[in-house]
């Protein structure tokens, strides 16, 4: 089988910012998955697959460091200490253990920050849950992968079958751990610069004279083009002063872990009432409940600002690694009726997605890492809200026999008040919501409101079976 990502050697410049900003620990970009399962796997079995799963995605074995004299580079280098029994973990919660107690567990494992010395991924087998249930909790840092590659890597742990027989695979060699003396690495670094250099002159050049000829026959059109694409970089990279919400305005370390499950087709089937997608109906749910719950508090807001992930990703690019970029944008929340506010969202989404600017998403990354680290913090901490939507997988999964029951996806609040994130299994959306516990102290409040945002728009299907509720018991928030 061949080796996933085994040409990236170099964090791309949207990765290092991640990397740097990090400085800040509400800055954190931890992002974890938890699968829960109907049964205990072999442990033996786990640390066997996930060792089998290293070889394959080198990453897994490589830590981020500085090459010498370039502050602005980062780059992956093998960990010749590395250590599999520290990254791969077996516990037993305190009986009883439910799920609330697994999501519990969770949360405070993503609130410790990763050893930097090491690779960024911790993975945590947990065993006595009611009825003889276990969960594996998967925590990886940001840089490593993003939502869509980490569905990748997921194919590397999980099977199909339940009676699949792996016996026969052979084990892939380690990677090369030499990492090379100063000199070596930094011809590596000279190397790196020239190639990236050559490969964009190699990309730009096709197009330089057919868009020199096109300007020169349309001068107008060449200068509505250039301010076009110079008015999406600046809403690109427009520092925000402050948060569009008078409520969700504190930033704290503090948090709180929920979840809910949406049924994957009556979501469909709402938003295309409205002549929405799937992902415009799960924004038009979180943006409903954001409504409700301002009006709880006495405030009405008309918009709130997002940030949200953007895949870049191509059938090219390697298995796990991070190919997104963040858009800030504004959403309708003021909007009452849920098909207008998804017609309004999806309008929205196209003209998002057609931003000239994401195609010169590296170069403005490149320029934002030149900047003193708290402009950028300052800049993320005025969003008023995360929301990802990743693709999920539409059949069973097990591993080692035990089959997934759910997949909850968590990311970072980085900076802002709340994150919702969602991911389809089978049949369901499992949504885990990160919330800052200071911002949003009335958890079970902002709950109840984003569940009735999400029952709006699945009430656009006139046969929509029985709505799901929140069926989770109240976590408490970190340090409260």
């Amino acid at each position: 089988m061949k080796t996933a990502g085994a040409d990236k050697n170099y964090l791309s410049q949207t990765d290092a910012i991640m990397w740097m900003v990090e400085s800040d620990p509400l800055l954190r970009s931890t992002i974890l998955g938890v699968a829960l399962l109907d049964r205990m796997p072999d442990w033996a079995g786990l640390v066997d697959r996930v060792d089998r799963t290293t070889r394959l995605v080198p990453n897994l074995r490589r830590k981020v460091v500085k090459p010498p004299l370039h502050p602005n580079l980062l780059r992956w280098e093998v960990d010749p200490d590395f250590d599999l029994s520290y990254h791969v973990r077996h516990v037993a919660l305190p009986a009883p253990a439910g799920v609330q107690q697994v999501i519990d567990f969770a949360r405070h494992t993503a609130m410790q920050g990763f050893d930097r010395a090491r690779p960024l991924w911790e993975f945590t087998l947990i065993d006595g849950l009611e009825g003889g249930g276990a969960a594996l909790v998967m925590k990886v840092h940001h840089v490593l992968t993003d939502g869509v590659g980490s569905v990748q890597l997921a194919a590397y742990l999980f099977d199909v079958a339940a009676d699949a027989d792996t016996s026969d695979v052979e084990m892939a060699e380690l990677p090369d751990a030499g990492a090379g003396d100063f000199l070596s690495r930094l011809r590596d670094v000279v190397e790196h610069d020239v190639d990236s250099v050559v490969g964009l002159a190699r990309r730009n050049a096709p197009s330089v004279i057919p868009n020199l000829l096109r300007a020169l026959r349309h001068p107008q059109q060449a200068m509505a083009d250039t301010v076009s694409v110079v008015r999406s970089i600046a809403r690109t990279v427009a520092p925000a002063s402050d948060t569009l919400s008078p409520v969700m305005t504190e930033r704290h370390l503090a948090t709180c872990f929920r979840t809910i499950d949406v049924p994957l087709k009556v979501l469909h089937d709402g938003a295309k009432m409205a002549g929405g997608t799937v992902n415009d109906g799960f924004l038009a749910g979180i943006s409903g409940g954001l409504r409700r719950y301002h009006e709880l508090h006495g405030a009405v807001v008309d918009e709130l600002r997002v940030a949200m992930p953007i895949s870049l990703r191509s059938q090219t690019d390697a298995v796990g690694g991070n190919h997104v970029t963040v858009m800030r944008f504004k959403v309708p929340v003021g909007l009452a009726d849920p098909a207008e506010r998804i017609r309004a969202l999806h309008e929205l989404g196209r003209r998002v997605r057609d931003e000239p600017s994401l195609a010169h998403t590296s170069a403005i990354a490149g320029v934002l890492n030149l900047l003193p680290r708290e402009v950028i913090g300052s800049i993320l901490k005025h969003v008023d809200f995360l929301a990802s939507n990743v693709p999920g997988v539409p059949i069973p999964l097990y591993l080692l026999g035990a089959e997934v029951q759910r997949f909850y996806p968590f990311g970072p609040t980085a900076g802002s008040a709340v994150n919702v994130t969602l991911m389809s299994y089978r049949d369901t959306c499992c949504l885990g919501i990160n919330i800052d516990a200071i911002a949003i102290p009335d958890h079970d409040v902002f709950m109840a409101c984003l569940q009735a945002g999400f029952d709006e728009v699945l009430d656009l299907v006139p046969t929509a079976p029985a709505k799901q509720p929140v069926a989770r018991k109240r976590v408490r928030p970190a340090g409260g």
